[in-house]
């Protein structure tokens, strides 16, 4: 098939998808010439666009840039961007980097020279901190602003903000959160404790010091400094202290004061020839005084009195007399009854005065009298034989009866010598025949019959030497 046509060009270019066949003349003796051509087509499907003039202000497409702008000069004005020669220089937005050509140049083939676009700048993502965290206005892209926060109990070191940067990174350095904050410790309030009954301690309880860890970290040791809970205290202020760790080794600390006090009664005076012997501290609340007398003397009042609450003595202070034995009496055992739990006595027996062993056994009895009155002891003498038989205590003389009921309540035959030790109960603890000395009669005493408190009174009271 063959298609004459007849199309006015301004140069003789080739045409795309046309072929120029054998003409008469190629060229022209001016631009704007008539030349007809005749096309062969060939199972192809062609369209024929019309050729523009190399003037046409849009020869290439208009060159549009996202997030970016191109400045572009055509040699045929400012007004033209797209014409033939036009040199464009492409540029991207604040936040955006070129990727491609910068400078471009629409060629004859109806193209650009090159092509770019703008990428957004992208800063890698912040990691996690420990402890905190961060909040961005714009999350990674160019100027994004991030500020750091950390968790109750932490404290920031570092930056407090990074901004990301044209370089795709991040300004400053990556903080960190610490914990510097102490733990918070609240120790029990003081008190004051009254010391029991008889004693001068008292045992005070408390409840374990308040910790909380600011940083909710949890604490690592609660150390105390004194005494437990539960211990018993003396009389007087003491210091509890607390100490606390947390996981950073963070220290915090407390304290607080245990009084105990003991309520006291008027300090007591032994009265005159005796003794007192005090509980505890002697005079505390609950204390108990026993009084006693010195030998030769009898209690007369109460034994004992107690420290009240209020601070006073129960009763009143006994005083210390001189003992009265009533010789007066019908019957041994009421002579007896008089000594009992309050003397030793020692009874001697001897058949004559004149007994070389009797005077030898009443010489050392005249030197060893104060001994015997500070041991609390009686010399009880019968002498002779019935019925010429003498009984006496000192100078107080005993009847007939009594001393026959001696006799028998306590077996002293009348034609032997005999010296017998009987107890504060009315035993028979120890018998003599031969004389014994002072020293040797003291010893037994002392070791069996004397309690320990009464030995220890005899340490401190003896006057004799």
């Amino acid at each position: 098939m063959m298609v004459n046509l007849h199309i006015i060009c301004e140069t003789t270019d080739r045409i795309a998808h046309a072929i120029f066949l054998d003409l008469p003349n190629k060229e022209f003796a001016s631009p704007m010439a008539t030349v007809e051509f005749t096309l062969h087509f060939i199972s192809l499907h062609f369209s024929l666009i019309p050729q523009k003039g190399k003037h046409d202000p849009n020869w290439c497409y208009t060159l549009s840039v996202s997030n970016g702008e191109s400045s572009c000069y055509s040699p045929r004005g400012g007004s033209y961007r797209s014409t033939l020669g036009t040199r464009c220089e492409l540029s991207c937005d604040h936040g955006y980097r070129l990727i491609g050509r910068r400078f471009v140049q629409c060629l004859p083939n109806r193209r650009w020279s090159g092509s770019g676009y703008c990428h957004q700048i992208r800063c890698p993502v912040l990691p996690a901190v420990a402890h905190g965290l961060y909040k961005c206005t714009l999350s990674v892209a160019v100027d994004s602003r991030c500020d750091y926060t950390c968790a109750p109990g932490y404290q920031l070191e570092g930056d407090r903000s990074r901004t990301c940067l044209e370089e795709a990174r991040w300004s400053g350095t990556e903080p960190i959160c610490v914990d510097n904050d102490p733990p918070k410790i609240r120790c029990p309030p003081s008190r004051v404790k009254l010391a029991e009954p008889g004693s001068l301690t008292a045992k005070v309880f408390w409840e374990a010091p308040l910790v909380k860890d600011t940083a909710e970290a949890g604490v690592t040791d609660l150390m105390l400094k004194g005494p437990e809970s539960g211990s018993e205290f003396p009389e007087g202020e003491h210091v509890i202290r607390y100490k606390v760790y947390d996981q950073a080794r963070n220290k915090a600390a407390c304290k607080f004061i245990v009084r105990v006090e003991v309520r006291r009664c008027p300090v007591l005076k032994a009265p005159l020839h005796g003794y007192l012997t005090c509980s505890s501290g002697g005079n505390n609340f609950g204390a108990d005084c026993e009084y006693s007398c010195e030998g030769g003397y009898e209690l007369r009042g109460i034994r004992s009195r107690v420290c009240q609450l209020n601070k006073n003595w129960a009763g009143a202070a006994p005083e210390c007399v001189m003992i009265e034995i009533n010789t007066n009496v019908n019957s041994a055992a009421a002579l007896l009854d008089q000594f009992y739990e309050r003397r030793i006595l020692l009874i001697i027996s001897t058949p004559d005065i004149a007994n070389q062993y009797y005077k030898l056994q009443n010489i050392m009895l005249q030197r060893a009298t104060c001994g015997l009155d500070l041991r609390q002891v009686t010399v009880i003498e019968l002498l002779g034989q019935d019925p010429r038989e003498v009984g006496r205590i000192k100078e107080k003389n005993l009847s007939s009866e009594v001393i026959e009921q001696l006799r028998y309540v306590i077996p002293l035959p009348s034609l032997s010598n005999r010296f017998v030790l009987v107890d504060k109960h009315g035993v028979d603890r120890e018998r003599y025949i031969d004389p014994v000395t002072s020293n040797e009669l003291f010893s037994y005493i002392d070791t069996y019959l004397l309690s320990p408190k009464e030995r220890e009174q005899l340490e401190d009271r003896d006057l004799c030497s």
